[in-house]
């Protein structure tokens, strides 16, 4: 697990394919690295199999490489690492389970003063789960949406975030991965099993227009 709190910014280094899979050397500071631990990598969540010089080594699966922008990036990639959150660590942004339910797009950034506003596409899956004010993860980091209007969602992005992390090199059309707040996509499910659970004293078309209402406002932030 993960706060979305961006701890360092690392390099891909070597990209290694093996069929529909890869091995990813990663450039980072982490000091005392172990063998087995998880590091997230731009928001996806990879093990350690071997610790280097200044890095460390992870295999990718097809899996990850097809439903992230691991696929895309080229050796000297910037990417933004976090730790796995150990017992007694601060939870300074929100759970964060390394686990990217989708891929969106840049579509706008403009200045606001010192901070930047920035617009991205989600798909549709992913955009549901996605409410004014709640959290979300981009490319790993911790974010609060300021709005959500059709098929995009906004943030800003202060200084320090600028400062910290790889957003700062994104630019209109660039892909990013996305993962939606955890805690929401469990209220969805428990909506839906709800929906589905037999209701002797509801009609039918009743209970079925009452639940399509409640989903489709979840689904818009409301």
């Amino acid at each position: 697990m993960f706060t979305g709190i961006i701890q360092a910014v690392g390099s891909l280094r070597a990209i290694e394919r093996r069929g529909a899979s890869a091995w990813l050397s990663v450039a980072c500071p982490f000091a005392k690295l172990e063998l087995g631990e998880s590091v997230a990598v731009d928001g996806v969540c990879l093990t350690v199999v071997r610790v280097v010089d200044g890095g460390f080594t992870a295999d990718a699966s097809a899996e990850t490489l097809a439903r992230t922008t691991l696929g895309e990036r080229s050796v000297g990639h910037r990417v933004n690492l976090e730790r796995a959150l150990a017992l007694g660590d601060r939870m300074g942004g929100h759970i964060v389970a390394g686990h990217v339910d989708g891929v969106g797009e840049l579509r706008l950034r403009e200045r606001v003063e010192s901070a930047e506003r920035v617009v991205f596409r989600a798909p549709r899956e992913v955009l549901r789960y996605i409410a004014e004010k709640g959290s979300v993860a981009i490319d790993g980091v911790s974010l609060t949406v300021n709005a959500v209007a059709g098929e995009t969602f906004e943030v800003m992005l202060v200084p320090f975030t600028q400062g910290a992390t790889t957003l700062s090199d994104r630019r209109a059309g660039d892909r990013v991965n996305l993962e939606a707040d955890v805690i929401a996509r469990y209220v969805a499910r428990a909506l839906i099993w709800e929906r589905e659970a037999p209701d002797p004293g509801a009609a039918g078309a009743e209970k079925d227009a009452r639940w399509r209402a409640l989903l489709d406002g979840f689904g818009k932030g409301q």
